[in-house]
């Protein structure tokens, strides 16, 4: 199945350029890397999940700390298990984009390091958080004083309403005074 604007449909594509932060190109190369990952049987099906362990064989993803919560925030899936329709891919990598607003980057970076799925980010994720960025080996790993410490310069940093956790409006404050933030949150096929 090769991956012309044919095979997509050019009402579809145009309907997918309208509705994301992609280009025509990134579309179609974001079609034919996706068919990449079916089997032949599912190449032939329409709206086909890629399951997770899938998705997180692409370059892309591999080495991202984050990757199992990029699935798990982007897959429309009933079952919660991380798949992904083309759709859902696509959503995916329009939020990853270069073209995607602050807005946009700040609400999924908010969603996917919201780990308890609550719409807050307390202690817990957090520290789940920071262990995703440092690694969780012996040798990265905080101690329980250290992480106490760091979360609690977070929060004050971060809490404008101090109830104890960080909500969207306040980590896409802090996020618009991350100079780099949108120019480091991308995936690029």
């Amino acid at each position: 199945m090769g991956t012309t604007a044919s095979q997509l449909g050019k009402d579809l594509l145009s309907e997918y350029q309208e509705l994301t932060f992609l280009t025509k190109q990134e579309i179609l190369l974001a079609h034919k890397r996706f068919t990449e990952l079916l089997t032949k049987d599912e190449k032939d099906l329409p709206n086909t999940r890629v399951p997770a362990e899938r998705i997180l064989t692409l370059p892309e993803l591999k080495s991202n700390p984050f990757r199992k919560r990029i699935c798990h925030v982007f897959s429309t899936s009933e079952q919660k298990d991380g798949s992904l329709t083309f759709e859902d891919f696509l959503d995916l990598l329009s939020a990853f984009s270069d073209s995607a607003t602050l807005e946009i980057k700040s609400h999924y970076a908010f969603r996917i390091f919201d780990f308890d799925d609550d719409g807050t980010l307390d202690c817990g994720d957090l520290e789940k958080l920071v262990n995703c960025l440092t690694g969780e080996t012996d040798e990265t790993r905080l101690t329980t004083e250290e992480m106490r410490q760091l979360i609690n310069n977070i929060l004050e940093e971060s809490d404008i309403d101090k109830d104890g956790t960080v909500n969207l409006s306040e980590f896409q404050h802090v996020i618009s005074r991350s100079p780099d933030f949108v120019s480091s949150f991308k995936i690029v096929l």
